[in-house]
């Protein structure tokens, strides 16, 4: 542990520290909860245990990655320990401070990615069915990388308020400064029975406000009032931008927009689809093409060469040359889609998300909900040609883990692993791995034959060691 640092307004979390992870070499932030009573959060442990497991399969470009977490029990108290991704840039609100010292306003074309980027990563949490709310939004625990990547923190915040109980977790009170301070970034109805999604909208309307003008004056007092927010609105001289924010913080929350319907408003929408999913296509198959592709690909172009036209009937036409598209903006713009700045789930339809639903419930349903399995998205066609299997168990012996090497008939090689459990069978996992698309159908039953035979050498082999 290097140092203390605050990556997030959460209730109940004791300290945050930066932290090296010796096997990938990453430096990520270590959190720890405690809870003073022991007995309590002994009640408490399956659905804390629960809603750490989802919380790890919340996964997005534009949100901070929670990587793992473990319990420590102690003779009069017990902590939950959980590692989480570090933004070495600080937080945006850190960013724009600097950037008043230097700029009056800030740049419109930024301002544009990191609204994109923020709502893109709400509308994921949003469509997850039931949706999640963040429930904490503020530029404080939105955070900016150096590449200009944007990702949001603290998106356990609520799951802390609902899980966690309130005796049970020390050091749960922030600073009433803290409060007042970011008292703004809340909605009317926030913490009524009613609040849903529409919460996050008018968090995220005053986080698009102070992206623009850089601070809300709260002109010496400690709550940034209804007028000063009014005030920094009319102050923004594109009517678009102004629509925009202003339709985030009406007040009542049936009128706000969804995340989805912001990300297409005209004042955001400047990248066209179709260039959006032709570098997304490229990004993907780029293991297929040499590494300075396009500049090679555009030097052996005519730059008066015609690369488009649009002809009208009754008016003239337009024509679009080589010359007017720069290699570079090209190359810039394939390094912001592989950096997640626009990320192509925007243009997805409006559909749930697999991922946890127990996410968004209240403590008392936790425990009942189980995360669905996501259908698979296509089928393995390739044969197995070649297959070798690895088995160790740990000490003592509730679980064994697999690791399963696969040559298919294109001579590549697939490498897979997974801990398993005494009761679960060879079948399932064949019949697994073909959901997944990993082995096609027609092997499943060769697969599990072979994964049977292993697991009853294995076994046998741990039966005569014990002996």
């Amino acid at each position: 542990v290097i140092l203390n640092l605050l990556q997030g307004n959460v209730p109940g979390v004791e300290s945050a520290s930066l932290a090296m992870d010796t096997e990938e070499g990453v430096e990520v932030v270590w959190n720890e909860v405690l809870f003073n009573d022991r007995k309590v959060f002994k009640a408490q442990e399956e659905k804390i245990k629960e809603m750490f497991e989802n919380l790890m399969q919340v996964e997005h470009p534009n949100i901070v990655k929670f990587h793992k977490y473990w319990l420590d029990m102690r003779e009069s108290q017990a902590r939950v320990i959980f590692i989480t991704e570090y933004m070495s840039s600080g937080s945006l609100k850190q960013f724009l401070k600097k950037t008043k010292k230097n700029h009056k306003t800030m740049n419109v074309k930024a301002w544009k990615r990191w609204c994109t980027q923020i709502l893109s990563a709400l509308s994921y949490l949003h469509s997850c069915d039931p949706p999640i709310i963040h429930g904490n939004l503020t530029c404080d625990t939105i955070f900016i990388q150096h590449n200009g990547l944007i990702k949001i923190g603290s998106v356990w915040h609520r799951l802390f308020v609902n899980v966690f109980p309130e005796a049970g977790v020390h050091g749960k009170v922030r600073a009433h400064r803290d409060e007042q301070r970011n008292l703004h970034f809340f909605s009317p109805e926030y913490g009524s029975a009613e609040d849903d999604y529409a919460i996050d909208i008018f968090s995220f309307g005053i986080c698009a406000l102070e992206m623009a003008v850089l601070e809300i004056q709260a002109n010496g007092d400690a709550v940034v009032s209804k007028e000063a927010i009014t005030n920094a609105g009319q102050s923004l001289e594109d009517p678009l931008m102004r629509e925009f924010t202003q339709s985030c913080v009406r007040h009542e929350a049936k009128q706000r927009p969804t995340a989805h319907d912001l990300l297409f408003h005209r004042v955001l929408f400047e990248v066209h689809s179709l260039k959006l999913l032709a570098a997304h296509c490229l990004i993907s198959n780029q293991y297929l093409l040499p590494e300075n592709c396009v500049e090679e690909k555009t030097k052996s172009f005519d730059p008066n060469g015609l690369m488009a036209e649009i002809k009208h009937g009754d008016r003239p036409g337009v024509q679009l040359k080589y010359s007017h598209v720069s290699p570079l903006e090209l190359d810039k713009f394939l390094e912001d889609v592989k950096n997640g700045i626009y990320p192509l789930m925007n243009f997805a339809l409006s559909r749930p998300h697999p991922v946890p639903r127990a996410l968004s419930l209240s403590h008392e349903q936790v425990e009942s909900v189980k995360t669905p399995t996501p259908e698979p998205q296509e089928t393995e066609s390739r044969k197995v040609i070649q297959m070798h299997c690895n088995l160790e168990s740990n000490e003592e012996g509730t679980k064994t883990h697999l690791s399963l090497f696969l040559k298919m008939d294109d001579k590549l090689h697939r490498q897979l692993s997974c801990d398993i459990l005494p009761n679960d069978s060879s079948k399932d996992l064949a019949n697994e791995l073909v959901h997944y698309a990993f082995i096609s159908e027609e092997d499943c039953e060769k697969l599990a034959g072979f994964l049977e035979d292993a697991l009853t050498r294995h076994k046998g082999k741990a039966s005569g060691t014990t002996q």
